[in-house]
């Protein structure tokens, strides 16, 4: 099988993790999100994988190659120009990324998979693929049911009663909602579909195929199978996901580091004042880090590589990016630090030089010049 991994937006609804990572990209237990996707689809003898790319690309070439590494091929196709030299990203929707690819080199010559790169999944693919060919389906969706109070989060597909899909409605209310199956952004073509979406132009999946398929009374199925699927489609989202995977309730996602206490994980060359700080698990210290003497983290909280939190600051919750410090005696509670910017569970977001932010964090790479009456911490 091949497989077609979505990954061309800017991620806006996930902002300020994505002003300066493309959204693929952004870690989770220090991997990102892609990277799970790509190890999940080798491991359903996927090998052949597109990219479409355009926002930030290059983060996302950089990391991934050409796929050696992980046991399978991995090629990108860029959605974008150069103006007044500098790369100018213009997605072209995820059909229109498609049939550009198609285009070019006829690459979907085969059954493919296609998934939007912001998720994490354990679907039975190679099941899900069976049941797309017994049905003789030109196109699959695959669905899963949500709760009813959630149904205006997402766009609901309607079916009848073989699975064959009848209509959408794009994140009804609770009481107009005629379905609770979701499309999880996870679909299944026959190369036959991409006749279908017209070459050079803007064209997206779920607004412009879709309804094209039902008004053509086409082969177009919905696959409801039991699976795990965490999507990311906002700051609150990442947040949940990572208190989630932290407490261990998602048993395909194991922390890494070594467990040097129970609930606590550090990764190398970490500096902590034991004797005089106070950490309560799940928490993660990357490697680099330093936590002295009289602060409090209180999990589940990830502290990324070479961040530091200085005396009598609190971490709590919490989510530190790379080379995040921690102020001496400002307490981060179920916050997300990344880079200039700090966000709560929530999504409200601060700008590290707000007038108004009655917090303080910096980079950790930045030399601090301790006061004489500060002792450091002694490890």
């Amino acid at each position: 099988m091949k497989a077609m991994i979505l990954a061309a937006g800017k991620g806006t609804r996930v902002r300020p993790l994505t002003y300066e990572l493309p959204k693929p990209m952004i870690p989770i237990l220090g991997k990102p999100v892609m990277a799970y996707l790509i190890e999940h689809l080798a491991k359903h003898q996927v090998n052949e994988v597109m990219v479409n790319v355009s926002y930030l690309h290059e983060k996302i070439q950089q990391y991934f190659g050409d796929g050696h590494r992980f046991g399978i091929a991995i090629g990108y196709s860029f959605e974008g120009d150069i103006s007044n030299g500098k790369i100018v990203p213009s997605p072209v929707g995820s059909a229109g990324g498609m049939r550009k690819i198609q285009d070019f080199g006829e690459f979907f010559n085969d059954t493919t998979i296609v998934i939007c790169g912001d998720a994490i999944i354990d679907l039975d693919i190679t099941a899900a693929v069976a049941e797309h060919k017994k049905k003789g389906a030109l196109v699959s969706l695959v669905a899963k049911e949500v709760p009813m109070d959630k149904v205006s989060e997402y766009g609901i597909v309607v079916t009848d009663d073989h699975g064959k899909i009848m209509s959408f409605q794009e994140k009804p209310s609770h009481s107009e909602a005629r379905s609770n199956l979701a499309s999880t952004g996870i679909y299944i073509f026959e190369p036959e579909a991409l006749n279908l979406i017209p070459s050079g132009s803007t064209f997206d999946i779920g607004s412009d195929l879709f309804p094209l398929l039902v008004e053509r009374n086409l082969p177009f199925y919905a696959i409801n199978h039991r699976f795990n699927w965490i999507d990311i489609g906002k700051v609150s989202d990442y947040w949940d996901v990572m208190q989630q995977v932290m407490r261990g309730e998602v048993p395909s996602m194991n922390m890494p580091g070594k467990q040097i206490k129970p609930g606590i994980w550090v990764g190398l060359n970490v500096r902590v004042d034991w004797d005089n700080t106070k950490i309560e698990g799940p928490v993660y210290i990357g490697s680099g880090s330093r936590i002295d003497k009289g602060a409090e983290i209180v999990g589940p909280t990830w502290i990324s590589d070479g961040c530091h939190v200085q005396r009598g600051g609190k971490v709590i919750r919490s989510v530190l990016f790379e080379y995040t410090r921690v102020g001496q005696d400002y307490s981060f509670n179920e916050m997300i630090v990344c880079g200039e910017y700090c966000v709560d569970k929530l999504g409200r977001m601060m700008h590290v030089d707000d007038d108004t932010c009655d917090l303080i964090w910096s980079d950790a790479r930045e030399k601090v010049i301790y006061p004489m009456n500060y002792p450091q911490a002694r490890i």
